[in-house]
């Protein structure tokens, strides 16, 4: 696992959880067709301990913070995996929970630091372009 890959882990996950969590599932043991949310949660730990333990000493302060944030919401997860039934509600709580959104948020901005979109001189995509307040349409 490289940190790339950690993240690309953490934020299709939580995408998964969002759809888990409107499903309306009970609590329950895992069992019959899936998918089932703890492969995807037990995905999500790995990559935030792996996170963690690679920017703990990172060379920024902002890199500190998302081993941190990732160290946090990882002991959240690490809670509801400890739970023997897991259901719509508790993953959206966690989905709900601040610590896991700080983790996104912060992923969100160092993945855009470490390959930004519309990285040539003056490309623009659809991805990459956004409302710019200082600019007015004339």
């Amino acid at each position: 696992m490289d940190l790339e890959e950690s993240i690309e882990i953490i934020e299709s996950g939580y995408e998964f959880l969002l759809a888990y969590a409107a499903q309306g599932r009970p609590a329950g043991a895992e069992t019959g067709p899936g998918p089932h949310a703890r492969p995807t949660i037990e995905g999500m730990a790995a990559a935030m301990k792996f996170i963690a333990e690679a920017l703990v000493n990172g060379r920024t302060d902002f890199e500190q913070v998302i081993a941190e944030d990732c160290r946090k919401a990882g002991a959240a997860i690490g809670y509801m995996l400890a739970q023997d039934k897991i259901g719509s509600e508790m993953v959206d709580n966690l989905n709900a929970s601040i610590h896991l959104r700080a983790v996104l948020t912060d992923l969100f901005l160092y993945s855009e630091v470490l390959e930004p979109l519309g990285t040539e001189e003056g490309e623009t995509t659809a991805e990459s372009m956004a409302y710019d307040a200082t600019k007015t349409s004339q």
